[in-house]
């Protein structure tokens, strides 16, 4: 389990394809302290680490993983969220997140509002997947909160901080992020609709 609190940036220097599946090699500031076997979240994706080399690690996203979420079109040199899992003696300061993407969204608009920014991306609502507003959203891992709640869109304001310690500041109306939904949402709505 996580909590959508971005612990450092990851930079993708190789991707090698095996079949339907790719193998992430990822450097960053933790690698050489992860271990394998680890789960880590990637973008809000979480893979298993398979192989450690010095300041690189290695984990491999198969084909179901790929169809869902934006890992299908990483480019040598991107930058991705990182996060370790949860420590049970640990301050909990986002929200629940399982690392399993719901959907991909795209961001359909960004406002500079003197250094900080508004968001807004839209998602196919076919999926049944909603949001609330002051509700919590994960959006390539990071714990945001939903402002302008819609059927098939919502906006996060953005802090300084995140926009410097996260890949949001790479993102441009039309690139594509991966989205989890709060989990309690999920449980209501699927209650609500079996009760129909």
């Amino acid at each position: 389990m996580f909590t959508g609190i971005i612990e450092t940036l990851g930079k993708v220097k190789d991707i090698v394809k095996e079949d339907t599946n790719i193998h992430l090699y990822i450097e960053s500031q933790i690698s050489n302290e992860l271990k394998i076997d680890q789960s880590v979240a990637h973008n809000g994706v979480c893979l298993t680490v398979v192989g450690i080399e010095e300041n690189l690690h290695q984990v491999t996203a198969i084909d179901e993983t790929l169809q869902k979420t934006n890992l299908q079109d990483l480019k040598i040199g991107d930058v991705m969220n990182i996060e370790r899992c949860t420590q049970a003696n640990g301050r909990f300061d986002g929200h629940i997140v399982q690392g399993h993407v719901d959907q991909v969204a795209t961001c359909i608009n960004k406002q500079d509002q003197d250094g900080s920014f508004v968001f807004t991306f839209q998602y196919d609502p076919k999926l049944q997947n909603i949001t609330v507003e002051k509700g919590s959203i994960t959006v390539n891992g990071i714990s945001l909160t939903v402002v302008n709640s819609k059927i098939d869109q919502f906006s996060v304001a953005i802090i300084p901080y995140t926009i410097e310690h996260t890949n949001l500041k790479n993102v441009e109306v039309g690139t594509k992020v991966n989205l989890e939904f709060d989990i309690i949402g999920k449980y209501v709505s699927k209650i609500m609709a079996l009760r129909g």
